[in-house]
């Protein structure tokens, strides 16, 4: 990779600075199962949401944890569901690496206090979903898997932090605002923006990124309102290398409501893969199932294939939704399997009892990111990352349902293990004398800063997203998708609106160059232009600030650290300030 570079966002000037060991931003599976590995291990943490603890993905995940529990199911068998769901561009060691760990860090959860849901037997009620072989998927409280491992995580770190002597802080509504590095390029801390405006410094000797995915660049999505790419731009602008950008998960199963009876602000609701496990299919207007002769699996191919099928369907006729018709299962099992979906369906007038639920893809989950290891390790030394803002080659070009929650826990416990043992060396010791790092308090548009966006075109980002860089794409869309995203106006002050806008625009204008670059269709990329995968495209594309400022696209050949040759499909070359 070619030298790297950073640039920061404008502030005002710190009005406070404090140090620690670790910084983790993110409060979900992956940063809450650091932050108790941490916190074990007597290791000064502060861990940092913009929100409250449980207002990310984690908690509203509907669908389980993938891991082998069955006697009749294999290792081998997970592995070989997850490499061909990811298209040949999952790395087969860190797949490895998931699958054995996965059966120890969900006991440990349950050590935690976690219950899963278990069959009149006893034994776990062990689920099928898309692209799965055998039934491994374990559930709590039917569709609540992710509040349930939220809820264990929480309890286990709340206890650590009330326990005497604790090396835990956790503070809730504070938003990261940039990685702060030292003149090495070593990650050294965060700064952070105050719900009263102020702007600090949390210096540490690690920061671990664990703050989700960016699916409100899109406006279908399943994805909660603090989704919004933050770490993902924070470490790019950092000078880590991003990876994998174009492949971006549309689930198949998103409610569709007519935009005439939306509630602003209301919530995408997922309707679970494992309602499909269950015999649910999907159908047209007229009755007819999609996915019929198109699959072996049919209703529970892949997402992507899935999705692209429905996407093709709607093309097609002109509709705007399908239907998911589930309507044999009757009441009982909805009650019993999927409480929350019935109620959120019937919240919004629609009863999966008596009528199929319309659906339509919508955007789920990211499985590029920062470029790192399954122990989070990434391109800037210090700067880890894990759960979904995490590019590890797990999900390669398409994740396979149920691996994320899995994949959270497993790098999560790998994280915090590896700077526990660090600290207790002696080799992990925040600044003895913390200094104010470089660059604090610069104003817009001078050196080593990138400009912010204007709120107020916020939608107008979603909507060329939408028309853009949506389930298919062509070189054509993806082209005015870039001009129309680099001819939004830039905003000043900083809020959240503020960081909100800049952080989409940047993670949007990479997805979309990624997209563009990347001349063939593979897992959830779909190009209508170039509808046939293409083995001299089996390598990972690789996204970082170059030396004069613009981003340069890499390929990454499977099993090689990031970096590698320049791509002979060049991407449009945007400034920088373009990705700000």
């Amino acid at each position: 990779m070619s030298e790297e570079m950073t640039v920061r966002l404008p502030t005002p000037r710190p009005a406070w600075q404090r140090s620690t060991g670790v910084v983790i931003v993110g409060s979900g599976a992956a940063g809450l199962s650091t932050a108790v590995h941490l916190a074990a291990a007597g290791v000064p943490t502060v861990l940092l949401t913009r929100a409250g603890v449980a207002d990310g993905s984690t908690d509203w995940a509907q669908g389980g944890l993938a891991a082998v529990w069955d006697a009749a199911d294999s290792a081998d068998s997970h592995i070989h569901d997850t490499l061909v769901a990811g298209a040949g561009l999952c790395e087969p060691g860190a797949v490895r690496e998931l699958v054995d760990g996965a059966p120890a860090a969900i006991r440990r959860l349950v050590r935690l206090g976690a219950r899963f849901d278990r069959d009149a037997g006893g034994a776990y009620d062990l689920h099928l979903e898309g692209g799965h072989h055998a039934r491994r998927i374990l559930h709590a409280g039917g569709d609540a898997s992710g509040h349930e491992v939220e809820r264990a995580l929480s309890a286990a770190l709340r206890r650590a932090v009330g326990a005497s002597g604790s090396s835990v802080e956790v503070l809730e509504h504070l938003r990261a605002v940039d990685v702060l590095t030292d003149p090495a390029g070593r990650a050294r801390g965060v700064r952070v923006r105050q719900d009263d405006g102020t702007v600090g410094d949390w210096l540490g000797a690690a920061v671990v990124l664990a703050s989700g995915g960016i699916g409100q660049v899109w406006p279908l999505t399943t994805n909660p309102a603090v989704a919004t790419g933050d770490g993902i731009a924070m470490a790019y602008r950092a000078g880590a290398v991003v990876r994998d950008m174009e492949f971006t998960q549309f689930h198949p199963t998103v409610l569709w409501i007519d935009p005439a009876r939306r509630v602003p602000g209301d919530r995408g609701v997922l309707v679970s893969e494992a309602v499909r496990g269950e015999g649910a299919v999907i159908i047209d207007q007229e009755g007819r199932r999609v996915m019929a002769g198109l699959h072996p699996l049919a209703d529970l191919a892949p997402r992507d294939v899935v999705s692209a099928a429905m996407q093709a369907q709607m093309s097609r006729t002109g509709a705007d939704h399908l239907l998911l018709d589930a309507r044999a299962f009757g009441e009982q099992t909805w009650q019993q399997r999927f409480p929350s979906i019935l109620a959120m369906c019937r919240e919004r007038g629609i009863d999966p009892v008596t009528d199929p639920i319309p659906v339509r893809p919508g955007a789920h989950y990211l499985c590029g990111g920062v470029a790192a290891d399954l122990d989070g390790r990434t391109t800037v030394p210090g700067l880890y990352a894990v759960g979904e803002v995490a590019a590890t080659g797990v999900q390669g070009a398409n994740r396979l349902a149920s691996n994320s929650l899995t994949e959270g826990l497993v790098a999560g416990d790998r994280v915090g293990a590896l700077l526990a043992t660090a600290w207790r060396a002696g080799t992990l010791r925040p600044p003895a004398t913390p200094t104010r790092p470089a660059g604090a308090g610069a104003r817009q548009g001078a050196p080593g800063t990138a400009r912010l966006l204007d709120p107020a075109h916020r939608d107008r980002l979603r909507a060329v997203m939408d028309r853009g860089v949506e389930v298919s794409r062509t070189a054509e869309a993806l082209d005015g998708a870039l001009t129309a995203l680099g001819e939004l106006s830039t905003g000043t002050g900083l809020d959240d609106s503020i960081l909100d806008m800049t952080n989409l625009h940047t993670v949007a204008t990479l997805v979309a160059t990624a997209a563009i670059t990347r001349t063939e269709s593979r897992g959830c990329h779909r190009r209508a232009d170039h509808p046939e995968t293409a083995e001299h495209w089996r390598h990972h594309l690789c996204l970082a600030l170059g030396p004069d400022g613009t981003p340069t696209v890499t390929e990454q050949p499977l099993g090689e650290a990031p970096g590698g040759t320049t791509t002979p499909h060049p991407a449009r070359t945007l400034p920088v300030e373009a990705l700000a």
